[in-house]
């Protein structure tokens, strides 16, 4: 009896025992981090040719970018939601199989307005998959396990971001079959097949143990807060600035009041909202949001304008343009590796010192510009984007480490999307402000000062984040 009584104890002990992880299941969901940030930077060099393709004047061109950052944030809080509710890796699995076929579905698109439905479409499949990533990670993970998989998932983030321009480039100028453009959309298919199978038989399930319902209101207040900035930032220079824009921008504040309003009711009344204002109680999270912001605001767009500016200005094609950023890309690799043992010697003061890094590559890549102008390429960019991506990579994986540091388990699906919204929109807003000064710049200027000057506004912000990076938690617990 006593026998039987020690196994049965042992068997409900070995049905407890926490997910596990492993090296294949961490490769698989970094893969699936990956696509969607690729996909924000791969249509940047792609988008001349589209608008040659189907006829797309540059409102419509705004829109295929436009419409999956908008669609992919809005949706991204929810996306955790949903998976700490059904299990994070079912979500994993139904986000990938969705994002594959909306790939499909911008690869084959007839006209311009399909493919903008479909990078919406696109938008929404990434929103279901990503937050499922961090949230298995701090799931599935233990001490230096989860702080070399965060480690990785802010250098697969970081170099996605600057690999997507990349492979963009070199899809557009290979023309594989004939598909010119349509490659930077149909090479997502046989990765995600892959994503798909590797995912089946090695990403463990996780859940909330104890889910919440959905958050009607505030998914409405937070979808509309987020459309109401973003829309009108991102379409109205391209669109001239209609009315609609200014009103959407004019509700924007009440929106987003509505938004917390709701949220800090529901959370005092002991329900769990969609985003919950006592999560903002972490330090940590809140300062390293605060970080996030001009860093991401000033990352995508300087490589929005910097694409731009040596297609349009200095004469490369797609291939040089998006080779160009390859030593940012290389360095940023090589660094982010480092970045674990560093952080666990100096602390968050590597973050800062990163700042300064990156301060000194842009401050290089704007000398270049203005003593090289048009002859700029690879030789000239080297020194500074090299620089540049060094200091990025001692910045934007320990942040996200930062961040998630001190969030529960029982709310990393909640967390993981509240820090990737951030982002997101970070990113949004960062091509719509600085694209826009450079763009609004070039007609008096000429394009060399117009990028100088935009050059010099995102050193401006990389100052910001260095000051906010002094205000960090010292050590990551």
């Amino acid at each position: 009896m006593t026998d039987t009584g020690t196994l049965d104890r042992s068997a409900a002990r070995s049905h407890a025992a926490p997910p596990v992880l492993g090296g294949l299941g961490l490769f698989t969901v970094l893969l699936g981090a990956a696509l969607p940030l690729i996909d924000f930077f791969i249509v940047n060099v792609a988008l001349p040719t589209i608008g040659r393709d189907l006829s797309a004047g540059e409102a419509v061109l705004e829109l295929v970018v436009a419409g999956y950052g908008v669609s992919y944030a809005v949706l991204l809080v929810l996306g955790g939601r949903l998976g700490d509710m059904f299990g994070r890796r079912r979500l994993f699995l139904a986000g990938m199989a969705a994002f594959g076929l909306t790939s499909l579905a911008c690869g084959l698109a007839p006209t311009a307005w399909t493919l903008v439905a479909a990078r919406v479409a696109q938008g929404a499949a990434a929103a279901a998959m990503l937050p499922q990533v961090l949230a298995t990670i701090q799931s599935a993970t233990q001490g230096p396990r989860r702080a070399k998989a965060m480690s990785l998932y802010g250098a697969t983030a970081g170099l996605s971001m600057v690999a997507g321009q990349i492979l963009g480039g070199v899809l557009v100028a290979a023309n594989i079959a004939g598909t010119e453009w349509r490659s930077v959309f149909l090479v997502n298919v046989p990765v995600v097949l892959l994503g798909l199978i590797l995912a089946a038989r090695t990403v463990p399930e996780t859940r909330s143990q104890h889910p919440e319902p959905v958050d009607v209101p505030g998914t409405v207040l937070l979808a509309v807060s987020l459309l109401t900035l973003l829309a009108p930032l991102t379409e109205g220079r391209a669109a001239g600035w209609p009315l609609w824009t200014w009103l959407a921008l004019a509700a924007f504040p009440f929106a987003a009041t509505a938004f917390y309003l709701v949220e800090r009711r529901e959370d005092r009344q002991g329900r769990t909202p969609l985003v919950p204002p006592s999560l903002f109680a972490l330090v940590s999270l809140r300062r390293g949001l605060a970080m996030v912001v001009p860093f991401s605001i000033g990352f995508s767009g300087f490589m929005f304008v910097i694409a731009v500016a040596l297609q349009q200005g200095a004469g490369l094609g797609p291939v040089p343009a998006g080779l160009a950023l390859a030593p940012m890309a290389v360095v940023f690799l090589v660094v982010s590796l480092w970045g674990p043992r560093l952080v666990t010697r100096h602390g968050t003061r590597v973050v800062t010192v990163g700042g300064l890094i990156q301060a000194v590559g842009v401050a290089l890549i704007a000398l270049a510009a203005w003593r090289s102008w048009p002859d700029l390429g690879v030789v000239e960019l080297l020194p500074g984007a090299a620089v540049a991506g060094a200091g990025q990579a001692l910045q934007l994986p320990v942040v996200f480490r930062v961040i998630l540091s001190e969030v529960p388990p029982a709310r990393a699906g909640v967390g993981s999307g509240v820090m990737i919204t951030v982002q997101q929109s970070a990113l949004a807003l960062g091509v719509a402000t600085l694209g826009t000064l450079f763009l609004a710049l070039v007609p008096g200027l000429g394009m060399r000062d117009a990028l100088v000057t935009t050059l010099l506004a995102q050193l401006a912000g990389i100052v910001l984040t260095i000051l906010l990076s002094l205000r960090l938690p010292r050590r990551i617990s």
